[in-house]
Order: structure tokens, then C-alpha cells, then sequence
């Protein structure tokens, strides 16, 4: 499989990584849109969010759980963050492989584009 994020989550290619368990690897964005600006993935590939009947539902969980976590270890809670999920090219999804933004300290403005 030729997955950035496949590649990624396997140790193949080095990334910033933030946080990592079973289910889930979360890196820094390499191309930041906020100062705070994570990559929540699945390490099973999952292409979009249309797809997620592949995934357990702990999985889910998991994810929001963690970007729950991560938002309030940041600080991120207090003042507020951003959590996107793009699907499909119309979306702006650049990596076929499901995954969350999360962004903050910074204030966001809507729409956002």
C-alpha cells in the first residue's frame, strides 16, 4: 500500500509524533495552520469518514477521547480549538487516509473557505 499516513503510523517514514497507542498515532502537522496544529490517524487504514463502518466503534471513541484529551493537556479548552475532518477532493482532503485536525491558539474565523 502506498499510504502516507500507512507509512507513517508503520515507522516507515519519521514524523513528529505527539502521541501514540494501539489504535491511534498523532503527529504534528507539517504544514501548520495554527500554532497548535495536530493529526489525529487511525493506524488502520480507513480512507474517509465514508468509511468508518470499517472501524470499531471504540476506535471512534478512542478519537474523540483523545483529541478531548489532548485539547485540555494543551490548554486548548479554555479559550477554544478547532477539529476537522476533510473528505474528498471537493472537501480538501489531500491524504486518502481518515483523519482529524486538531488546531488552536489561534482565534478562527467562519466560514472557513
Amino acid at each position: 500500500m502506498d499510504c502516507l499516513f500507512c507509512k507513517i503510523a508503520n515507522k516507515d517514514i519519521d514524523s513528529d509524533i505527539f502521541f501514540e497507542d494501539e489504535e491511534l498515532i498523532v503527529i504534528k502537522d507539517i504544514s501548520p495552520a495554527a500554532p497548535v496544529h495536530l493529526l489525529i490517524i487511525p493506524k488502520k487504514h480507513i480512507s474517509s469518514i465514508m468509511d468508518i463502518d470499517d472501524l470499531e466503534n471504540s476506535t471512534m471513541a478512542n478519537i474523540l477521547v483523545t483529541i478531548k484529551r489532548i485539547a485540555a493537556e494543551l490548554g486548548l479548552d479554555k479559550k477554544g480549538f478547532r477539529v476537522v475532518n476533510n473528505m474528498g477532493p471537493d472537501g480538501g482532503q489531500s491524504v486518502d487516509h481518515l483523519h482529524f485536525h486538531l488546531m488552536g491558539q489561534r482565534k478562527f474565523t467562519w466560514p472557513p473557505g
